[in-house]
């Protein structure tokens, strides 16, 4: 059997996955704070890294299951074959204290970009923050071209259709406050970075694997 996760044009996959959970999430959370006026942004951001961090326990103590070995067959061991069988081989990498201490670093911008993000969707619309994210992929190419990266001029004018369309498909109700403006602007700048930081932890120096 054919694995489309796994093959080597699944990137359209995974990108398609990746903005159905991303949008998903978004509404999910502003209706958390619109329909059932739940009042803690904060607190809604630490169970969604408490949820973050157990998914990734279960997902770890599988994989080591399976690469472990044995007879022994267990609910984790029957779960990493799942998951192998999804993503391929996962092997766990070793890293020194100048590559944890770059985990750390994007931890704490990725953590920081889930809990701001959650911020500002309590204080601006879901139109008004969908167009203020479009701007993402020209931040970050701006913060690439900022740090030395060679990017061709067909990339940069690629992200001009993408946030005319977003604007156009998300213009209606564009309410924020002033707060709200300040927080999703700060989100923007945090998503952007945390592009250029992912990027960087898997294809620099630590070429860590996704799931790592």
């Amino acid at each position: 059997m054919i694995n489309i996760f796994a093959a080597p044009d699944s990137a359209t996959i995974w990108l398609l996955l990746w903005t159905a959970n991303n949008i998903g999430v978004t509404l999910l959370n502003k209706s958390a704070f619109a329909k059932v006026d739940f009042k803690y942004p904060y607190f809604l951001s630490f169970v969604h890294m408490m949820c973050n961090s157990v998914g990734s326990m279960i997902v770890f103590r599988s994989v080591n299951s399976v690469n472990e070995g044995g007879g022994r067959k267990t609910m984790f061991t029957n779960m990493g074959g799942g998951i192998h069988n999804l993503l391929g081989n996962i092997t766990r990498k070793e890293i020194d204290k100048a590559g944890k201490r770059k985990v750390l670093a994007f931890s704490v911008i990725f953590s920081l970009n889930i809990a701001i993000g959650n911020v500002s969707l309590r204080h601006v619309s879901v139109n008004f923050n969908q167009v203020m994210r479009s701007l993402v992929p020209a931040i970050t190419i701006a913060m690439g071209i900022a740090l030395g990266k060679n990017i061709s001029k067909r990339r940069q004018m690629a992200v001009l259709p993408v946030i005319i369309g977003v604007a156009m498909a998300c213009y209606g109700d564009m309410t924020f406050t002033t707060l709200g403006f300040f927080y999703t602007v700060f989100c923007v700048l945090l998503a952007a970075l945390k592009v250029i930081a992912s990027g960087e932890m898997l294809t620099g120096d630590l070429k860590l694997h996704p799931v790592d």
